[in-house]
């Protein structure tokens, strides 16, 4: 019996134009759920990733927003939460790369199981999946004690992605021969080293680097065009 081939997305910044995590952060301080004067201090982390202060500006950026994320969800109901991610999802659903939007559509043609792997809260990623119709999906899990979360979390970290992509892989019986990853940061890069068709998407430098040490495809979107580089040789080509 020939085993169904799949293909795992990363979701935030590879199919979602945005990240998703952040995008909750500022609709729980619309909703009140974020101290104002703590929020601030992400806006002026954001601010200076934004200019491009120096190197590192985006990492301290995200270390300052999950720092506040985790605040801000101990002690908040779950009822609260999903609130605040189905108002995410509502404004950020069809805001997509279309190159991922299109291999989603084309995979999904071909009979492949779709996979969603996300560090970003698995209520979120959820809805994702479940927009775009994909098979299973994974995200960090947060406990919940007496319908509120009371801050212990399982992050969904770079280095636990393969190990979770084959519990999907065996709960799905599904095939790794012509398997797809698809992701744009470093902590996508284990995931995308476990199968056979790694694409990197408009990736980070460290991402970058490996891809080309390893002859991985790179694709680039940019405003209304998608550039696909093909390891050719040695080198790459701009696929025609």
């Amino acid at each position: 019996m020939i085993k169904r081939p799949f293909a795992v997305f990363d979701i935030d910044g590879t199919v979602i134009r945005w990240q998703l995590y952040h995008a909750l952060a500022d609709e729980l301080a619309r909703t009140g759920h974020l101290d104002p004067r703590e929020f601030q201090k992400v806006r002026a982390a954001r601010m200076l990733w934004k200019k491009r202060a120096h190197e590192t500006s985006f990492e301290e950026y995200e270390r300052t927003l999950v720092a506040l994320v985790d605040k801000a969800i101990t002690g908040i109901s779950v009822e609260d939460l999903e609130t605040a991610c189905r108002g995410v999802i509502d404004e950020y659903k069809d805001q997509v790369y279309t190159y991922t939007r299109d291999l989603i559509r084309d995979l999904q043609a071909k009979n492949y199981l779709l996979f969603a792997i996300s560090a970003s809260q698995a209520q979120i990623v959820r809805l994702v999946a479940e927009y775009y119709g994909f098979d299973d999906c994974g995200g960090s899990e947060y406990e919940v004690k007496d319908g509120y979360f009371t801050g212990r979390k399982e992050l969904l970290v770079s280095s636990a992605k393969p190990e979770f992509l084959k519990r999907l892989v065996a709960k799905h019986n599904a095939g790794w021969q012509d398997s797809y990853a698809i992701g744009d940061s470093d902590g996508d890069i284990p995931m995308l080293e476990s199968v056979e068709r790694p694409i990197a998407f408009n990736p980070t430098k460290k991402l970058f680097q490996h891809a080309r040490r390893h002859d991985w495809k790179i694709v680039i979107e940019r405003k209304n065009m998608v550039y696909e580089l093909e390891p050719k040789d040695g080198k790459y080509a701009l696929k025609n």
